[in-house]
């Protein structure tokens, strides 16, 4: 029965990032020290790529399991106060201060929408043959002018002007089709004034390369700060099915605001590619600070957990699913604490979903047999994440795909010598393959994770006020000090020449 999952489940999967190789030579010393545990694999000798199989349509649905302690998904606890009560200037210390974040955005959208409703009752404004403003994409904030365009207020003044014109009873259906196509049109040309260009900014260097495209360091001809921008291919996109996961990636960036979590500025397109830019995060990937470490002592990965485990329950409040929680998309900043990026498989998830997607030695078990599963995968992945920060090596791993679903999915977890009770505790309870007994997915929710004594040291409101000291300080020269990165072969067809774009109409809201 195992195998038949294990071969369903096995298909080369899409790679998602193209990384440099290096040896595991600086490993062999600690995986000697497990020995007495008879558990010493090898160290992934390279940055581990993420991949996605969709998985068929006409699933059966799953057995819920009947334990009273598993938690309902429509009653989710809540987060912390702390977490959703900070002023924008404490969510964001390393941000732009010279311009509104999403928290503060979607703030003033919000009170714009509750005016506008208003304002529309007093008037009498019939609005049912239009496309509702409110529900209207918000409009990033043009930081890099000091400009923030809100269409909201446009529109609604556009809608008083034309009042007179909607309660006219005798409007044909052409003659409303051809109103709506024209401010459709006005719009767009509107929009082209407000959006971010590739002439805003100097390409710097490349920081990473992927299947799609590259990210690159950037600089704002405007202020002078320094940025990443993602660079993807709309042709590759298309061909890898990877759409949707695409549009997800920004939906979210655009939605969420926390201290943990790389924040998107804005995104825009050419005939060939599209462009995302985010914070430029200086300290480097977390995987090469653990690689170098070869592992990190219970303190360290403790700082490293709980900061991850802050924006995971953020994440899960908003009712999103990161699905691929690894080394590689933990970024350090400047200050030391983390920076949580590459958002392709996070997802909207109220209740289930299906994809077979994220990392090999990531995966819970409920994704590898192609079930229904949640947000508890994110714990699952947690769990992963604070065996191989203490170990140095993830606790199933094997240069074998096969093998390593087999010993997901049947082996008995295995500590090192080294390793915590505390920790070896809390580790049981999140790398558990019943979610009746997981951890994260209980009547307590994040509260069985957070209050477990292993984390008893940690002033969970002060660390998501940045206010507890990094075990890690980066050493940088300057704001756009990329040392902490891999080189990277240059890209050398430059950006935004004119091209076919037979693919743009996938991509609009960009």
């Amino acid at each position: 029965m195992i195998s038949k999952i294990i071969d369903k489940a096995k298909k080369p999967l899409s790679p998602r990032l193209n990384n440099n190789k290096e040896t595991t030579s600086h490993h062999q010393q600690q995986q000697q020290d497990d020995d007495n545990n008879n558990h010493s694999p090898d160290m992934p000798p390279t940055p581990r790529a993420s991949a996605e199989k969709p998985i068929e349509d006409h699933h059966p649905q799953p057995s819920s399991p009947s334990s009273s302690s598993l938690r309902n998904d429509s009653v989710v606890p809540a987060p912390p106060a702390f977490l959703e009560q900070l002023a924008p200037e404490e969510v964001y210390p390393s941000s732009p201060p010279d311009s509104p974040h999403y928290s503060s955005i979607y703030t003033n959208i919000q009170q714009n929408k509750q005016q506008q409703q208003q304002q529309q009752k007093e008037e009498e404004i019939s609005i049912d043959t239009l496309e509702d403003p409110s529900t209207h994409a918000p409009v990033f904030s043009n930081e890099f002018t000091g400009n923030f365009i809100n269409e909201n207020n446009k529109r609604t003044e556009e809608l008083k002007k034309e009042a007179p014109l909607y309660h006219t009873t005798n409007i044909t259906d052409q003659q409303q089709q051809q109103r709506s196509k024209e401010e459709e049109k006005e719009k767009e040309k509107e929009g082209e004034h407000d959006k971010l260009q590739l002439t805003d900014f100097r390409l710097l260097r490349t920081l990473g390369t992927g299947s799609f495209g590259r990210v690159h360091l950037i600089q704002s001809k405007h202020n002078g700060r320094y940025y990443a921008m993602k660079v993807l291919k709309k042709m590759d996109i298309v061909r890898l099915k990877q759409v949707a996961h695409t549009k997800n990636e920004r939906d979210v960036l655009s939605h969420v605001s926390h201290p943990f979590i790389v924040n998107l500025w804005g995104t825009f397109q050419d005939d060939v590619n599209l462009y995302m830019v985010m914070d430029y995060v200086p300290g480097g990937e977390l995987f090469s600070y653990l690689r170098k470490s070869k592992r990190f002592s219970e303190s360290t990965a403790k700082f490293y957990a709980a900061e991850v485990l802050l924006a995971i329950i953020y994440l899960h409040g908003h009712e999103i699913c990161y699905r691929d929680l690894k080394p590689e998309n933990i970024l350090i900043d400047a200050s030391g604490n983390i920076r949580i990026t590459d958002f392709g498989f996070a997802k909207r998830v109220p209740d289930v979903t299906w994809t077979l997607c994220g990392t090999p030695d990531y995966l819970a078990p409920e994704v590898i047999q192609s079930k229904g599963y949640g947000k508890a995968v994110d714990y699952w992945s947690l769990g992963i994440l604070i065996y191989e920060m203490l170990a140095g090596y993830p606790p199933f791993y094997d240069e074998s795909q096969f093998k390593l679903y087999e010993k997901i999915l049947t082996s008995e977890l295995k500590f090192p010598s080294h390793f915590s009770k505390e920790a070896q505790d809390l580790l049981k309870h999140l790398l558990t393959s019943d979610l009746t007994r997981r951890y994260g997915n209980l009547k307590n929710g994040y509260r069985d994770v957070m209050n477990h004594p292993w984390f008893a040291e940690i002033d969970f409101e002060k660390l998501v006020q940045r206010q507890i000291p990094a075990p890690y300080i980066p050493s940088l020269v300057g704001d756009g000090d990329a040392s902490n990165f891999d080189q990277y072969p240059e890209e050398k067809m430059p950006y935004g020449l004119p091209h076919a774009d037979p693919y743009g109409r996938y991509f609009k809201e960009f």
